[in-house]
């Protein structure tokens, strides 16, 4: 297979080799494999790595941005749900007077921050 290794596309393209890893699992490369399981980055993948950098300067996101939005756009329930929250207005939960609604969530979060993981 003709392209370069994981060190080389990442000496070419500016990201690291755990960058580059990271991209892969995100989904938005798939670099083929040699059949010993090395990735192979030819032009094609080079080409995607290159104007990710550009989409991201472009609309001044990170990385994580562009890995949501393509989990988004392949998991129809987690776009509905986040579609849902977005749309959502706050409201005190059932059986919380409005007038303490900000010391029961303050509350809420300080049990959540105590709790061992």
């Amino acid at each position: 297979m003709d392209g370069l290794t994981i060190n080389e596309a990442a000496e070419t393209t500016g990201w690291s080799s755990r960058m580059l890893r990271y991209i892969e699992s995100a989904g938005l490369i798939e670099p083929p494999r040699t059949p010993s399981g090395y990735r192979v980055f030819g032009p094609g993948e080079l080409q995607r790595l290159r104007t990710l950098r550009e989409l991201l300067a472009r609309f001044d996101c990170g990385l994580s941005d562009v890995a949501f939005a393509k989990r988004l756009d392949s998991e129809p329930e987690l776009s509905a749900e986040f579609q849902r929250w977005l749309e959502e207005r706050p409201a005190p939960p059932e059986g919380v007077p409005s007038d303490d609604w900000l010391r029961w969530e303050q509350d809420k979060h300080e049990r959540l921050l105590a709790a061992p993981a």
